[in-house]
């Protein structure tokens, strides 16, 4: 799915206004049946609650309209299953007398159907929150170009007060930018628990300050036109099972192991092998048709991943994929293996952990990068590579400069993992849980995209790829261990359970 910015969102609107065609009233009237039918499913079909309370603060411009469109179906339906002592209450905020002309004529269909209509000129026309009534936000949209003041800052702080309530934010948490929010300290934002946008997810939704306000976000489709979701350009998108499914590839009968691939881990010391030992078994799970450590120990690893063979010897020939960090330390020797590898090489590339560490000491290194190198680094380790940024927003920046400089891939890990190409392209990542803040889920990730980097994919294929199936194989595991207990071992024991999910369409 494609991000866009806050104006391309408004040429979207405009061009299926003329395109399609279709009246803007119109446009309004089915993004607001579709928020709609979201929160009737939501909180109007529970059978253990038949009265419902909800109070819509609108705006004066057309997220306003959205609002008093949502206020009319929610109250038709609230009536239509004889919710008699349901409310459904309209919180017009008036602060200008510039109100849209999609407002004025939603008000005026409103009015047919309700009288619980309010206006605030003040902090005396607040009305009373109860614990049990659903707030929805519709004061300003995307098309906010400043940060919020006067009486909305007013509302705005008014309504984040009721902690305890349930807030839904219709197209964008009023307040909030679709794309950089540098002073986020010093602007009044509601705070959700879930979004409803229109057709595109905004950039701002995926950084982790923003958080708090967005809550879970949910793409409503509205009807933009296809013409032009097709041809919009932009260098932001999300990965989802969509983009995945057929992207595995299948296997001939008659092939064998060395039909996919000999991938070689260079990694680790003694005292870290779990990582290497949770890489190479995350590596084989993937699919990898041979697999050897470069490491000091033997012994351990052949006990728990016989599939694994091992050496001391490097020959680069032999292997179709390399990666190299997991366990690798920080001493002269790890320096020496990782510039052995830069320079003699050619082979596709993960570079991950230690390794990373290596290179941001000596920066050297930077020079001997060859085309296409993937990086995974967690936030930390992409800090010291490309020095502190004040947000998440800036940070990415600084990432896709990072990957077309150097014509690397950077594989950002977070909640939604960032990957960043050499053509300055950045996939967030839609699958993962916060289970997986744990240590040694970073090394599964390794160990997969080198069996898919192995097994031929592409570059890219393996970063998206191989971040998906990562991230669907915790997401299969911990619904059986739940975010507390969720282990990397867990992971692994479902990464053929993500595999099997992406490819049953493909090959039934």
């Amino acid at each position: 799915m494609k991000i866009l910015k806050a104006s391309q969102v408004r040429e979207a609107d405009n061009y299926t206004i003329k395109h399609k065609p279709i009246s803007s009233i119109n446009l309004m009237e089915h993004a607001a049946t579709m928020c709609s039918n979201w929160i009737i499913d939501k909180f109007i079909f529970n059978i253990y609650e038949t009265n419902k309370h909800f109070k819509i603060f609108v705006g004066p411009g057309n997220n306003g309209g959205d609002g008093l469109v949502l206020a009319r179906l929610i109250t038709q339906e609230v009536e239509r299953w004889f919710y008699k002592n349901s409310t459904v209450d309209v919180y017009i905020l008036n602060f200008t007398d510039n109100f849209s002309h999609e407002f004025l004529i939603n008000l005026e269909r409103l009015k047919k159907v309700s009288k619980n209509i309010y206006e605030i000129k003040s902090e005396k026309d607040f009305s009373v929150i109860n614990k049990e009534d659903i707030i929805i936000d519709a004061i300003f949209g995307s098309g906010l170009s400043r940060v919020a003041s006067g009486l909305p800052e007013k509302v705005i702080n008014f309504i984040n007060q009721s902690i305890n309530n349930e807030v839904i934010a219709i197209d964008i948490p009023s307040g909030l930018f679709g794309e950089e929010n540098h002073k986020i300290e010093n602007q009044t934002i509601i705070k959700a628990n879930y979004t409803l946008t229109f057709e595109f997810p905004f950039l701002s939704f995926f950084f982790q300050e923003n958080q708090d306000y967005v809550g879970e976000f949910n793409v409503v489709p509205i009807g933009i036109h296809e013409n032009f979701k097709q041809k919009v350009l932009t260098n932001y998108f999300t990965t989802e099972k969509k983009n995945i499914l057929g992207k595995i590839k299948k296997r001939a009968k008659f092939s064998h192991k060395g039909n996919y691939g000999h991938g070689l881990l260079i990694a680790g010391q003694k005292e870290k092998m779990g990582a290497s030992i949770l890489a190479a078994k995350a590596a084989h799970r993937a699919g990898i048709g041979l697999l050897t450590v470069y490491t000091e120990d033997n012994t351990t690893l052949n006990i728990t991943s016989p599939e694994t063979m091992i050496t001391q010897e490097l020959d680069f020939d032999k292997y179709s994929a390399i990666a190299i960090g997991q366990g690798l330390g920080l001493d002269t020797k790890a320096e020496n293996l990782l510039k052995n590898v830069l320079e003699n090489s050619q082979k596709p590339l993960v570079i991950d952990a230690d390794a990373i560490t290596i290179i941001e000491k000596n920066k050297v290194y930077f020079a001997k990068f060859y085309k296409n190198v993937i990086f995974t680094p967690h936030p930390k380790e992409f800090e010291r590579l490309v020095g502190k940024t004040e947000n998440n927003y800036q940070r990415n920046l600084k990432q896709i400069e990072f990957s077309v400089n150097k014509g690397v891939y950077v594989i950002l890990k977070g909640a939604y993992t960032a990957i960043t190409t050499p053509e300055g392209n950045c996939y967030f990542n839609t699958t993962g849980n916060p289970g997986m803040a744990t240590g040694g889920s970073g090394d599964l990730l390794t160990g997969i995209i080198l069996s898919l980097l192995a097994q031929g994919y592409s570059e890219k294929e393996a970063c998206i790829l191989g971040v998906y199936l990562h991230g669907l194989a915790a997401d299969i595991a911990v619904k059986t261990f739940g975010n507390q207990s969720l282990m990397p071992s867990d992971i692994i024991n479902n990464i053929h359970l993500a595999i099997k999910e992406v490819v049953k369409d493909f090959l039934s």
